[in-house]
């Protein structure tokens, strides 16, 4: 690092990448074929930060023509204080969303700059209190056949994660198939959770509770809108006592997950790194589940999430989702990978994330 005092940026870059999925895949309330991932580079001295998100491509427009001139010449060496600017400099595009997930990319990427100017692990510099993060195999979309299903599943547990996802919702008259399938595929000593997106009343999540009960399943994932703090608690209060009620995963601010947790809508609270307002907004809802003893899991993204998830003292575990490994593979080397008891371990022998970006490898992906 250098001796100045303070170490400005010198510039933030930002490109939209989209990638075809391998396969169609569809939840309880959505299909897609492809995602978009928003990856931003920072520069100051002699390093460059990495950091990303997966939203539309405007969030990109909002870094380029809203945060990047506030960035510019920002020291590098305080990313909170960078953090907290970018919060007033959006006050009239309104937080929630797409400007979130710029703020989130951006951040992230301040973060990994500021580890690799001091020559440090993300992972230590932020706060580790754990060496590993329990990841659990997510995917098993509803647009995927009884093959296809099994052999995801299968995969998971046969590479030693010792937990499974899979989605339900979109056709409810398939998922008690659909759940013996899976069952039989991962066996009976590997926990199953299930996510339905939001697609259920609150009658019909109550109802479906019991049935998956049937099947052990001990995580129940947004089984009604997220956005139906009392819907929840319903479901907290009323389903099976072995099973979590679970959502945040689109919480972009502060009071969301207060508010959420006001209700006691949930088991255990979700966020997510690339939404969330970045790695500065993910350490204060981490503060929130602390002061209620209350774990937190964290939402897709592994590569960063796994270095910010070690600092989590009430940690639960990381969503280790199927699109964004994938594509996490394609864009970086140094990517982590789970280790034989299902933990992803961050890399202590390289500053920051550790990440490098194959950029002739991902250029065919570009679109702006």
């Amino acid at each position: 690092m250098t001796d100045s005092q303070t170490v400005p940026v010198d510039r933030l870059e930002t490109t939209v990448y989209r990638f075809p999925t391998d396969a169609p895949e569809s939840d309880g309330t959505l299909a897609w074929d492809s995602t978009t991932m928003i990856l931003v580079q920072a520069f100051a001295g002699d390093q460059m930060g990495v950091g990303y998100t997966y939203a539309g491509p405007a969030a990109a427009t909002v870094i380029t023509g809203t945060l990047a001139d506030l960035v510019q010449g920002a020291d590098a060496l305080t990313p909170t204080t960078t953090w907290a600017q970018m919060l007033h400099q959006v006050r009239n595009l309104g937080k929630p969303g797409l400007v979130a997930e710029a703020i989130s990319a951006t951040d992230i990427a301040l973060w990994d700059l500021y580890a690799r100017l001091a020559g440090q692990p993300l992972s230590v510099l932020i706060g580790a209190v754990h060496p590993g993060v329990p990841i659990y195999g997510s995917g098993g979309f509803t647009s995927y056949d009884d093959r296809q299903l099994s052999e995801q599943l299968r995969g998971w547990v046969e590479a030693g994660i010792p937990r499974v996802k899979m989605k339900v919702g979109r056709h409810p008259e398939q998922d008690p198939h659909r759940m013996a399938v899976a069952r039989q595929a991962i066996g009976d000593a590997t926990e199953l959770f299930v996510d339905a997106n939001g697609a259920y009343t609150r009658k019909q999540a109550l109802g479906w509770a019991q049935r998956y009960a049937e099947h052990d399943v001990r995580w129940f994932e947004e089984p009604v809108s997220s956005d139906d703090l009392e819907g929840l608690r319903l479901l907290r209060d009323r389903g099976p006592a072995a099973m979590d009620i679970t959502a945040g995963e689109y919480g972009y601010q502060l009071p969301y997950f207060q508010q959420m947790l006001d209700a006691g809508a949930v088991d255990c609270l979700q966020a997510d790194v690339t939404r969330c307002l970045g790695i500065s907004g993910l350490l204060r809802v981490a503060a929130l589940c602390d002061a209620r003893s209350m774990d937190l899991s964290l939402h897709c993204a592994p590569q960063v999430s796994a270095h910010v998830a070690v600092a989590v003292w009430h940690l639960r575990h990381l969503e280790y989702f199927h699109d964004h490994v994938r594509i996490e593979r394609i864009v970086f080397d140094g990517v982590l990978t789970p280790d034989a008891g299902g933990l992803l371990r961050p890399d202590r022998s390289q500053p920051g994330t550790g990440l490098a970006i194959r950029e002739p490898d991902i250029e065919q992906y570009r679109v702006a």
